[in-house]
């Protein structure tokens, strides 16, 4: 195991009673786990058997970083993963949406090359575990020249596709947890700070909607009265995106499949199933990436 003081990428877990979906996201980042890399995971005290499985991995020296106990809100529970990581990177982990390992890799290294850059972002893919052969493409680069060209001053983005170097956090902060879309004020915030944020133009995440997403579940009303405030507070001009704008892509993208078909629903989808729906996104996302023309805006 690498000396803590050494470790280059820190990928942070937050999770809770969602194993299935852990087990098959987590065994992918295993496989692909490097030297001068950790795996970090706060569960918040799960009873479906998460606290046990990771347990196991822990004393085997898989995982390096491992609490279980109950959190506030789901933003203690990132924050606590923040605060344990040792690398110079962070890159945060969603249980269950699927990552491309070897553009995370990339914008790692162009981190590590860049010390003066604080954070990196990419494009994001779409899905859904119930029509996984719909897969939509998006980005936010528009915004981000916008933001680059001070037209604007600041914008949003998910941070399932965000790397964060560790010392910036002492100048850009942690998770506001009064906040229920805490990736959206935080994207807000990240800009309106002026952070030296570099867009990548590949694409290291594809984010998975089903039926018990954490965005699936949210309070629209809450979310809408904390977007009115996060407007006035960040000068955000806004662009139809009052809610996290990945968690009302996923929310779309349910709806625009039980309109198009009937989806088989989530609770038919066997373990079988789900490791299979998510190979297909594994090798699309990678498949991807193949393409030489990516590359690193600021």
């Amino acid at each position: 195991m690498s000396n803590p003081e050494q470790y280059q990428l820190s990928y942070i877990i937050a999770t809770y009673n969602r194993i299935s979906f852990l087990q098959v996201t987590l065994q992918k980042l295993l496989d692909n786990l490097q030297p001068l890399e950790e795996v970090v995971i706060v569960d918040a005290g799960s009873t479906d058997g998460t606290k046990e499985y990771l347990q196991i991995l822990y004393e085997k020296g898989e995982i390096h970083q491992f609490i279980s106990e109950p959190d506030r809100n789901q933003a203690h529970g990132w924050n606590k993963a923040m605060l344990l990581a040792r690398g110079e990177i962070i890159k945060k982990i969603i249980d269950d949406d699927v990552f491309c390992y070897g553009a995370i890799r990339k914008c790692k290294n162009y981190m590590l090359f860049n010390p003066q850059v604080d954070i990196v972002i990419s494009n994001d893919l779409n899905s859904s575990i119930t029509a996984p052969d719909i897969i939509e493409k998006a980005n936010r680069l528009s915004q981000f020249t916008q933001w680059t060209e001070k037209k604007i001053e600041s914008f949003t983005f998910g941070d399932v596709h965000l790397l964060i170097r560790r010392s910036s956090i002492s100048f850009t902060g942690l998770y506001n947890t009064s906040f229920i879309m805490m990736d959206w004020e935080y994207s807000l915030r990240l800009s309106h700070l002026q952070t030296r944020i570099v867009y990548y133009t590949g694409y290291n995440a594809l984010s998975v909607y089903h039926g018990k997403s954490i965005s699936a579940t949210r309070d629209l009303d809450k979310i809408r009265l904390q977007g009115k405030k996060g407007e006035i507070f960040y000068n955000y001009s806004g662009d139809q995106s009052d809610i996290s704008l990945w968690s009302k892509i996923k929310i779309h993208i349910g709806k625009f499949i039980s309109r198009k078909r009937k989806p088989v629903v989530d609770e038919d989808i066997t373990q079988d199933n789900l490791i299979s729906i998510y190979t297909l996104f594994y090798t699309y996302i990678d498949s991807l990436n193949e393409d030489d023309n990516f590359t690193f805006l600021s």
